[in-house]
């Protein structure tokens, strides 16, 4: 992929911070697996997995502590 979508980790507030997580957790998983169908045939199965989902939880857990750290945790100076 190379197009730039991501010039800044710098939100407005902790919403929107916690949807760039989600962002930023669903293209890590598009730059692993580039190829659709498979994306797509492997969906049903970590769909319907509590540790597939549990692990998805905690990736855009970890982005989210990234965004709010770069965010200094939405406090004004």
């Amino acid at each position: 992929m190379s197009d730039v979508w991501l010039n800044t980790l710098i939100t407005n507030t902790p919403q929107e911070g916690f949807e760039l997580a989600i962002t930023l957790s669903r293209r890590g998983v598009k730059y692993t697996q580039p190829n659709p169908e498979t994306l797509k045939a492997l969906r049903p199965e970590y769909a319907n997995s509590a540790d597939g989902l549990t692990a998805a939880s905690h990736v855009i857990a970890v982005n989210f502590q990234t965004v709010a750290a770069a965010n200094n945790y939405w406090r004004k100076g």
